[in-house]
């Protein structure tokens, strides 16, 4: 199934996280890292398989994410012209 028909069918959206994590080697310093990908609000599945797979494969203790979340595919906004201007 292609991203538009997941975006059509299921609502999937555009979702992007900012994971903050400790540093293995140097657990007082913070390291920020960047995941986006489609996912459905408000569970958001496939972040949580990420976070799951990151606790368990990846030495870098979590130390708070954030989310922010937006539709790519909505209505069209119309918007009706009350007059109009010409310039030669």
């Amino acid at each position: 199934m292609t991203d538009f028909e997941q975006m059509l069918l299921y609502d999937y959206r555009l979702t992007t996280a900012e994971i903050l994590y400790h540093m293995p080697d140097h657990p007082a310093l913070l390291q920020t890292f960047i995941w986006q990908e489609l996912d459905i609000a408000p569970r958001f599945p496939v972040l949580g398989k990420f976070l799951t797979f990151w606790e368990k494969e990846i030495e870098g203790k979590l130390h708070s994410v954030k989310i922010a979340s937006a539709k790519l595919v909505v209505p069209a906004k119309f918007v009706n012209c009350i007059g109009e201007l010409r310039i030669h």
